[in-house]
């Protein structure tokens, strides 16, 4: 989206895109938690966003190019939202910020394991989630390995730790 850029910068034009403070927790949501519905990215999100305020992130990601949108064939009134290329490549730098996070704020363990496995796991790691996520969102060839799968069950196996349920049965992302 052109307008008034405060420079050309591309540290600066990176954060007028995803400076805000909703932004990335959108993509981080399509992108991990596989939510692809307002819905679902309203009322699962760990942080509450309100739905205006959702509304107005996703309309701008959709301006800037980082989500696409389409019409639900199962549902008329939903649309199914997708992760772009530019999109999912922030793969390595959401990497970088949960590496980050671990080191410099006071995480919970459930939500920090898959920011743990992607700092350990490092760039081959990430590529291969970034072709998972090619796979999932733009129709590339599936991938062999599943990091998704192996994310998800990580954080499943530390929340049945915790709640002494069996992992397998949460839905979270």
């Amino acid at each position: 989206m052109e307008g008034a850029r405060r420079s050309g910068c591309p540290i600066n034009l990176t954060l007028e895109v995803l400076g805000d403070r909703w932004s990335l927790i959108v993509i981080r949501d399509v992108m991990f938690g596989n939510r692809r519905h307002f819905r679902e990215l309203l009322n699962q999100s760990e942080e509450g966003i309100a739905s205006n305020i959702l509304a107005a992130r996703l309309k701008h990601l959709l301006e800037e190019g980082l989500l696409s949108k389409r019409d639900d064939p199962t549902h008329r009134q939903k649309a199914i939202y997708s992760l772009t290329e530019p999109s999912i490549q922030l793969v390595p730098l959401l990497a970088q910020m949960g590496a980050w996070g671990l080191r410099h704020t006071p995480v919970t363990e459930e939500l920090a394991i898959r920011a743990r496995l992607l700092a350990e796991g490092g760039p081959p790691l990430w590529e291969a989630f970034m072709a998972e996520l090619r796979a999932l969102h733009l129709d590339a060839p599936a991938p062999a390995r599943s990091v998704i799968a192996e994310l998800q069950a990580a954080f499943e196996k530390i929340r049945a730790r915790k709640t002494g349920a069996r992992p397998g049965r949460s839905r979270e992302r």
